[in-house]
């Protein structure tokens, strides 16, 4: 059997030199991304940035430590706290007598003309870095600033939030932040608040002089804490491996797809070959180990060149990771070896599981097929196929149903909507030669009704050929499929969640701090020190005349769900009237005006969320306190958080302004008294614009990595697909010549063909994407969300053009070559 699939694969080489190419790149791709987890996995702690000179680092208490329980086994979860706590004047005076003690503030700072992110940030710090001056000198008055990086020039004057400045001195940037370094006392002006400082004493004497005091004394590698978003890096990791693990899995998915299509078409094409196999005594046993044996071999092959190609290709892309900013600036790959072993040994699994069904039909081959003429595929779909995607598409619908009656909020995930595709494609994909022929029929019954003989020859053509069109229409499913279920799935997303803000906001105009660049909501961390308005400021906004004014501001509570797990939910702290006045909050029990200081608003995901119920709640500031439930809102996508009083969230600072204007105010009159009063002004519109959900950066490069993986393996597939049914119908097309057709005419009718099994995979695969879509509207209703489902309309056109060119290129190319030869020699070729 290993002769004959060797001398097989020399005489059909161009029947699996598309398997072969598609597993390579399969194999490729997963040992680069291998490569790439591996060396994430490794990758070495962050040291200290700006921190990186001092002593020691005391942090006032910034963390939530709760005990849980597990059966017998009693841990503690750690969270963040929304709003840390400053060093008590106590500890401070006690560390005086210590040594020198250097108060670090952090704040925002808006400059026109200058970068976005700045941060402020006193001089004494600049040291610990260490910055190094290039030009000038240090500040010496309230006026004075020293930048780093060279956007601008000592001399300079800038105009910021915080007053007209005066340029005195410039450092060397080191990466981690654009600062703008004011005098210590100029800097606690506007930022008084200080949450960790510099000691310059011994850790020892540090640690003894303020044991039993709720700080952190950091030393060490441990000061990268006191940096800011000091796990940037373990979470662009974890992000990084979510999307090449995600990538990874399509991988596999798409190339079993490839393989398992391109075999079973091939077996299809050469039936009579194992018929004369089987009418010289093979049985189905050794026909059955013949084909695996030429898939074992493909599959040796098309791994080891796979692996070559990933050890190539895996310094490029780690590269470009990092250029994009989705890694870590240090992040470079390991000397891993493991990656290899488990891209090998995929793809070689891969290329059996992708065979085996292929392998079990060859066997059934009878000698009788060695006499049939006939090109028409009788019975394209065998019961266990059969069977096989009636359970999947089964399955499907049992999963859908029980995620909407339990928890209908699973299908918002990333995690469901990128996964569950794949089951419908699959079941789609085996019951299509069920589809095709009626479909086929369908689609191209107008083109029939035309005078001449084209369009009914290109109906009969596809209808008959069950095999080959499913074969070819197999990877447009798949691409259309994952376009419309991906990116259709992101933008309903995306339109809820706009549809949510535009019911919940009410007001007129929203006001912002000045310069502020975080126009949104909360998404998981409280504003920066020095965020929100002043207390002068507020005031001017609350007595500006024909407007009701909501002041609120970020936070966050934390509750304990049956003594395991510690959740956090982002808050927002406003006044119950003024709330009630310029905002529509989604509820599904209670009022508004219930809410005080005793009482919390919360959503319907709230393990406890009946109205009158008291729940015990952690505040933003570790605060722990029993609220009761005043209020419940719908779950919605997963927005729409927590309400509470000011007076639990102390500490949290008001970013956030809503006006909504009295019965005969002037909008013009009401917009310019707020800007006078200080802040950014926005109508409605322009706040729903400006805070306008989008796909983040990581999801974005993950859909355009997977799709591209998808599209590339379908140009492949196509090719490879196209190129063997053209070479199978070479008798065909000579006898359209003979009949009076021109080369002109057969090449017509072979692109007209291509573009019908395109049409036909293409619909497939709106089928797939339209069902998947359908769920998660379904879910989106059960959630109180009122959106309409959105498909990609524009991304599908361009997928489904580069599936028609590829397909009419590689089917009218290979047809041409064939007609070379003229109409007569090609009738009497024997396979």
């Amino acid at each position: 059997m290993l002769t004959i699939a060797l001398h097989t694969l020399r005489a059909r080489w161009s029947t699996f030199l598309g398997t072969f190419v598609a597993l390579s790149l399969g194999v490729a791709l997963l040992a680069v991304m291998g490569l790439i987890l591996a060396s994430s996995l490794d990758a070495p702690e962050r040291q200290p940035e700006r921190f990186a000179l001092a002593p020691v680092v005391v942090q006032g208490r910034n963390t939530l430590s709760v005990p849980t329980s597990t059966g017998a086994h009693v841990s503690r979860e750690t969270r963040q706290l929304a709003h840390p706590h400053a060093v008590s004047e106590a500890a401070v005076a006690t560390l005086k007598k210590l040594g020198t003690v250097i108060p670090d503030r952090s704040f925002p700072v808006h400059a026109e003309g200058g970068p976005g992110q700045l941060v402020g940030h006193p001089w004494s710090t600049a040291a610990f870095a260490p910055y190094e001056i290039t030009g000038g000198r240090a500040p010496r008055t309230a006026d004075e600033v020293v930048v780093t990086g060279d956007w601008t020039r000592p001399g300079n004057r800038l105009r910021t939030d915080h007053g007209t400045v005066r340029v005195v001195g410039t450092l060397r940037s080191r990466g981690f932040e654009t600062a703008v370094f004011y005098t210590d006392a100029r800097a606690a002006q506007l930022s008084p608040r200080s949450t960790q400082l510099v000691v310059e004493a011994a850790a020892r004497d540090v640690r003894e002089a303020l044991e039993g005091e709720s700080v952190h004394v950091l030393t060490g590698s441990a000061r990268r804490l006191a940096d800011p978003d000091p796990d940037r890096d373990r979470e662009a990791l974890t992000a990084m491996n979510a999307l090449f693990g995600t990538a990874g899995g399509v991988t596999a998915f798409v190339s079993v797809f490839v393989v398992a299509s391109t075999f079973a078409f091939a077996v299809a094409q050469r039936r009579r070959e194992f018929g004369l196999l089987r009418t010289a005594g093979a049985t189905p046993g050794q026909i059955r180990r013949t084909v695996c044996a030429e898939a074992l071999l493909v599959g040796v092959l098309a791994s080891a060149t796979g692996c070559a190609l990933g050890s190539y290709g895996a310094p490029h892309l780690a590269a470009r990771v990092v250029d994009a900013g989705l890694a870590p600036g240090w992040f470079t790959l390991g000397d891993a070896t493991w990656p290899y072993h488990l891209a090998f040994w995929t793809g070689l699994l891969v290329e059996l599981l992708g065979v085996v069904a292929a392998s079990w039909r060859a066997g059934r081959t009878g000698a009788v097929q060695a006499l049939r003429e006939a090109s028409v595929d009788a019975r394209a779909m065998t019961r266990g196929r059969l069977l096989s995607g009636a359970g999947l598409l089964l399955t499907a619908a049992v999963t859908l149903a029980l995620a909407l009656v339990t928890d209908p909020g699973e299908l918002l995930h990333r995690k469901t909507y990128v996964s569950r595709p794949m089951l419908l494609i699959t079941a789609i994909a085996l019951l299509a030669p069920v589809l095709v022929r009626p479909l086929t029929r369908l689609l191209a019954w107008l083109p029939a009704q035309l005078p001449g003989a084209g369009g009914m020859l290109v109906r009969e053509n596809a209808a008959a050929g069950v095999r080959r069109t499913a074969a070819v229409a197999a990877p447009v499913l798949v691409t259309v499929a994952l376009t419309g279920s991906l990116l259709g799935a992101t933008a309903t997303l995306n339109a809820a969640q706009v549809a949510e803000a535009r019911a919940r906001t009410t007001a007129d105009f929203v006001v912002v701090p000045a310069g502020s660049d975080r126009l949104g909501e909360s998404t998981g961390t409280a504003p920066a020190e020095g965020a929100g308005f002043d207390a002068r400021t507020l005031r001017r906004l609350r007595t500006v005349p024909g407007a009701t004014v909501s002041a609120s501001s970020s936070s966050a509570v934390f509750v304990l769900e049956d003594g395991v797990a510690l959740i956090r939910s982002e808050a927002r702290a406003a006044e119950a009237a003024p709330l009630a006045a310029t905002a529509h909050l989604p509820l599904a029990a209670g009022t508004v005006s219930d809410l005080d200081d005793g009482s919390i608003i919360v959503n319907e995901e709230w393990q406890r969320h009946t109205v009158g119920q008291t729940v015990d709640v952690w505040l933003g500031d570790g605060t722990r306190k029993s609220l009761r439930i005043a209020a419940v809102m719908t779950t919605g996508t997963g927005d729409n958080g927590v309400y509470l009083t000011p007076a639990n969230a102390p500490g949290a600072q008001v970013d956030r302004v809503d006006v909504t204007l009295a019965a005969g105010a002037d909008p013009a009159v009401v917009a310019g008294a707020l800007r006078e009063a200080g802040g950014h002004v926005l109508t409605r519109d322009q706040w729903l614009r400006a805070t306008h959900p989008g796909t983040d950066r990581t999801t974005w490069y993950g859909f355009v990595l997977v799709l591209g993986i998808a599209l590339l393996y379908t140009g492949i597939s196509l090719a490879n697909t196209m190129v063997m049914a053209t070479s199978d119908r070479v008798r065909d097309l000579a006898v359209l010549r003979l009949a009076g057709a021109t080369r002109r005419q057969v090449l017509r009718l072979v692109g007209a063909e291509a573009l019908t099994v395109v049409a036909v995979g293409a619909v497939l695969g709106l089928l797939a994407a339209g069902l998947n879509l359908a769920g998660m509207r379904g879910a989106l209703g059960l959630l109180s969300v009122r959106s309409s489902v959105r498909m990609p309309w524009p991304e599908l056109a361009v997928v489904g053009g580069a599936c028609a060119v590829l397909a009419v290129t590689f089917s009218v190319l290979p047809a041409a070559w064939a007609m070379r030869r003229g109409a007569v020699a090609p009738v009497g070729t024997g396979e």
